[in-house]
């Protein structure tokens, strides 16, 4: 069975121990940087070693209810999309 994710207070803790900061340090520093992403992303938003924010255009399509079956008009919009690093990727092949 694999292992579960890291808690978002075992991350505060890893990176307070790794770092030298207190963990309000930390935690300041990702509310920083989550703010920033926010305020980026409509421009995408790049995570040194981590990955990207890009946004991405969807087109109009043609969909289904799925509960009636009737066909149904999807606009297009814009979303945005996580492109994960070649590094990142990298670290999880053996």
């Amino acid at each position: 069975m694999a292992e579960k994710p890291m808690t978002k207070s075992q991350v505060i803790t890893s990176l307070a121990e790794t770092s030298g900061l207190s963990k309000k340090e930390i935690i300041s520093v990702l509310n920083a940087q989550m703010q920033l992403a926010y305020g980026e992303a409509k421009n995408g938003y790049t995570i040194p070693g981590i990955g990207k924010l890009v946004v991405v255009a969807r087109k109009a399509r043609m969909g289904r209810n799925p509960a009636t079956g009737e066909a149904i008009h999807i606009p297009a919009k814009k979303v945005l999309k996580f492109r994960v690093a070649k590094a990142a990727k990298d670290a999880i092949t053996v």
